[in-house]
């Protein structure tokens, strides 16, 4: 794989998006076209590209690569996933339909008040932007390492790059092109992850069936984990997948807006069924990846990166050949498209709506919010291209352990937010609400760095999300009114 050879790959994929956005875009230009894709999209058009956008970057690189470190423990995390995906298609979207939601926050404004409102929107723009930065740095990172290092171009500009044609090809369709495109890079990646492992099992020169019982006979398919002051303990997974998924996809504006663009609840929740069952078998396709990934780096007498999200890389960029190479691009940069062009969206819908108050402005025209719409989005573009930057500079763990361990500090007080207005009827001191969201992480991160002093050994996974909803949901009962 030359360097020439992966940006001819990348640009040449790039340009079949840029043709999807004008398709969907050349009639309209609109916000509601933008915000809500004039909820006119098919529900299995949603399903389908949301498996690309629930897996992401994260999934196609970290999660093949962990399987050295915690076996197939992951799939405990995704048989959590689908109670969560139920309570959010019973619970959350027959609200959200209810009330006719752009963005979900504004829920809160109506449970609670509008200091209530502006805090959960601003967690979630604080959430996003870290994740999302999260993710697209997988991405630019491999195409900075392969590709422009070697002309000694400097990470920034790669990073610049990469963000300047997402901003490109969602600068005027948003969410109606996102549906469409995601479906798309979704059909990419799957196809990469199955021709990935043909190639794999051709290189070696053994069947499937094969190399799938060397993984089981090797040990790498581990699934349950009993030390309870294991990271990995199966209950802590199970649960933690629950309301992970509940709150990175039914308290997320970028998963949610997706939702909300279908025809009405009913498709809405078809959708979310759908493909919340393909993602069981998908996710444990990428980990039996992992597994294959470790038997041909042994084989070959390989040295496993100390990066485990380095191993797919290296092995299908120096090791398989060109083709292995292709393949390995497309489905990277797809996985990444469906995650960071949905951002950028989302976070445009969150700013204009929640904080420049485009639903209840009357002194707006279209043309002038569309204007100023253009300008937040090309705002948080640069965000998002700063963000990355710093990570870049201080990386130095798993990328997914990050993500989910940043979720667990920064979604919790949506958690204990919803949670509250859901299943209670108090009303709350909506001016102190700030001090409790910000307070519940904090003391989540102090419990998180004494846990083994102060409880006997335990270790926090990723279940200190729960926690952290707990801490918001009881500092919101202490606020509550009478009345």
């Amino acid at each position: 794989m030359t360097p020439l050879l992966i940006l001819t790959t990348f640009l040449l994929y790039t340009g079949i998006l840029f043709f999807v956005s004008w398709l969907t875009t050349r009639k309209s230009g609109s916000n509601s076209a933008f915000f809500s894709g004039n909820h006119q999209s098919p529900w299995m058009l949603v399903a389908y590209g949301m498996i690309g956008a629930s897996l992401s970057g994260v999934t196609f690189i970290s999660v093949p690569g962990d399987v050295l470190n915690t076996s197939f423990s992951y799939m405990l995390i995704v048989f959590g996933y689908l109670v969560g995906y139920l309570v959010i298609a019973k619970v959350l979207m027959p609200v959200y339909y209810r009330m006719k939601l752009t963005s979900i926050y504004s829920y809160l404004g109506s449970r609670f008040g509008i200091v209530s409102y502006k805090t959960g929107s601003f967690f979630f723009l604080l959430s996003r932007v870290i994740g999302a930065s999260f993710r697209m740095y997988l991405v630019v990172n491999v195409l900075h390492l392969f590709v422009f290092k070697n002309y000694e171009i400097p990470f920034i500009a790669t990073v610049a790059f990469f963000i300047l044609l997402i901003l490109i090809y969602t600068f005027r369709g948003g969410i109606k092109t996102i549906v469409w495109t995601d479906t798309l890079q979704t059909t990419f990646m799957l196809g990469a992850l199955v021709l990935s492992i043909a190639l794999i099992s051709k290189e070696m020169g053994e069947g499937l069936f094969s190399l799938s019982r060397q993984v089981f006979d090797d040990g790498l398919s581990r699934l349950v984990f009993t030390d309870i002051n294991s990271k990995q303990h199966f209950l802590k997974q199970f649960f933690s997948g629950m309301f992970i998924t509940i709150v990175m996809t039914g308290l997320d504006q970028d998963m949610m807006q997706k939702n909300l663009t279908c025809r009405n609840l009913k498709d809405a929740q078809k959708n979310m069924f759908w493909m919340s069952a393909s993602l069981v078998p998908v996710n444990f396709i990428f980990l039996m990846l992992g597994g294959f990934l470790i038997l041909f780096a042994r084989s070959k007498g390989m040295a496993i990166p100390s990066t485990t999200d380095d191993l797919f890389p290296l092995i299908a960029l120096q090791y398989l050949g060109p083709v292995a190479g292709i393949v390995f691009i497309i489905g990277l940069i797809s996985a990444a498209y469906s995650s960071a062009d949905s951002a950028l969206t989302s976070l445009t819908t969150a700013f204009c709506v929640d904080f420049l108050n485009f639903e209840t402005r009357s002194d707006l025209s279209e043309e002038r919010a569309v204007a100023i719409r253009k300008k937040v989005h090309i705002m948080v573009a640069f965000v998002i291209m700063a963000v990355i930057a710093v990570f870049h500079a201080i990386n130095d763990a798993s990328v997914i352990s990050k993500l989910f361990t940043v979720a667990g500090y920064t979604y919790g007080p949506l958690l204990g937010l919803f949670s509250f207005g859901l299943f209670t009827r108090y009303r709350v001191i909506d001016h102190w609400i700030p001090l409790v969201a910000f307070a519940s992480p904090v003391i989540c991160y102090i419990l998180s760095r004494n846990s083994a002093d102060w409880f006997n050994g335990y270790h926090f996974g990723f279940e200190l999300l729960i926690v952290n909803g707990l801490l918001t949901f009881a500092g919101l009962w202490l606020l509550r009114k009478k009345s």
